[in-house]
């Protein structure tokens, strides 16, 4: 898995896809902290509840290469005949990619310290945040890195990733067009976005994490599956 991880992660910075990721997120969260920074908010918290978009757009294109680029170049066929298992191969992608992603994250502990010079926040509600928005990346990576297994187009990739964030974020808004309670309930419970939104109200509920990091399981068993059921084909 280590192999893995670091020849991914490597991968990320011989092109230029790492360095885009950190230069998109690094500039729009920048636009963001001026704009809260200059009005006197002495919390992220408002922040944070803006920055899923960001993280939106940059988990296509960070996942879109994970599997599809081996499909493309047809390596593949060497990570299914290698004497290494399937899991390990989907567990150092997911790492990879969620490195680089906690790489972009870093910038935000440096705008809590540059807040810090001037009023004394809150560090456990930022924390609560700073998780929050760890956890929610990491879910859609799994989820991108799942779309990037079963398309041989990076673009496809990013495309259905994006629409499936897309769908995620949106299924708030089917509660409003059903009567049954139950389903309504339902509905809600498997929103993102709301899960998100509680640790940007400064709730840390332990149902949450459990909630992000069972989808972040899911998503990797059925990449797993997928790469299993191609290397037996």
């Amino acid at each position: 898995m280590f192999t893995i991880f670091k020849r991914e992660f490597r991968a990320y910075f011989t092109s230029p896809i790492g360095a885009s990721i950190l230069m998109m997120f690094y500039f729009f969260s920048g636009l963001l902290f001026g704009v809260i920074f200059a009005s006197g908010v002495s919390e992220l918290s408002e922040m944070f509840s803006t920055l899923f978009i960001i993280v939106m757009a940059i988990i296509p294109i960070l996942t879109m290469r994970l599997f599809s680029e081996e499909k493309r170049q047809k390596t593949d066929q060497l990570l299914y005949t290698a004497p290494i298992r399937l899991s390990s191969v989907a567990l150092g992608k997911f790492l990879a990619a969620s490195a680089v992603y906690a790489i972009a994250l870093a910038i935000l502990v440096v705008y809590q310290i540059i807040i810090a010079f001037f009023v004394s926040p809150d560090w456990m509600v930022f924390f609560g945040n700073f998780l929050g928005i760890l956890l929610y990346g990491c879910s859609l990576i799994a989820i991108g890195m799942f779309v990037s297994s079963l398309t041989e187009s990076q673009v496809v990739a990013a495309i259905i990733t994006f629409a499936i964030e897309l769908v995620l974020l949106l299924v708030e808004l089917i509660t409003q067009f059903i009567n049954s309670d139950w389903l309504t309930k339902i509905v809600t419970e498997i929103s993102i976005y709301e899960k998100y939104n509680s640790f940007t109200r400064g709730t840390l509920d332990y149902s949450n994490i459990v909630f992000f990091i069972s989808v972040i399981a899911i998503f990797v068993f059925l990449t797993i599956r997928v790469q299993d059921r191609k290397r037996y084909a």
